[in-house]
């Protein structure tokens, strides 16, 4: 089994049911396109499965997690992270951050200074498939198995 998921939303905010909103609220997914590292839990996947028609999820990587918080990673104030951030929240370096996330032993909502999202700008040429349908169904939606390949495009 996997021990963390990289999410994304997918979807915008207009007509969404208030179940699903408070609970991308709770998994700090307020914006589309907005993406986190959560450890795999069962609570974490039962809620994944309830939202799953508003984001896309997938098993991370620590490279995917490295790439992730050089580039699209940010403190308060939104600027990018330094050595001194890293110190501060015990780590030595962006590679033991990276594989602490990817294995699930920390969350980014613990991470005091770090925003416990990326801000991800949409995909560049695109999406391949639906935007509307679950991935089994020739969309993006849901337990998405090419989730690194967009998420690629999108930093």
């Amino acid at each position: 089994m996997a021990q963390a998921f990289l999410v994304l939303r997918i979807k915008g905010q207009a007509d969404v049911p208030y179940w699903a909103t408070t609970t991308m609220k709770l998994l700090k997914l307020e914006k589309k396109y907005r993406a986190t590292i959560l450890p795999a839990k069962e609570n974490t996947l039962g809620m994944l499965k309830k939202i799953q028609h508003y984001v896309s999820w997938q098993e991370i990587d620590i490279s995917i997690t490295k790439e992730l918080l050089d580039k699209k990673g940010r403190k308060a104030g939104y600027k990018k992270i330094t050595s001194e951030d890293l110190s501060d929240i015990g780590f030595k370096t962006m590679d033991e951050l990276a594989s602490s996330l990817s294995e699930g032993k920390s969350t980014l909502s613990k991470l005091k200074p770090l925003k416990p999202w990326f801000a991800m700008a949409p995909p560049k040429h695109g999406f391949k498939r639906s935007t509307k349908k679950l991935y089994g169904q020739k969309g993006v939606l849901g337990y998405n198995k090419e989730l690194i390949t967009i998420v690629r495009r999108m930093m």
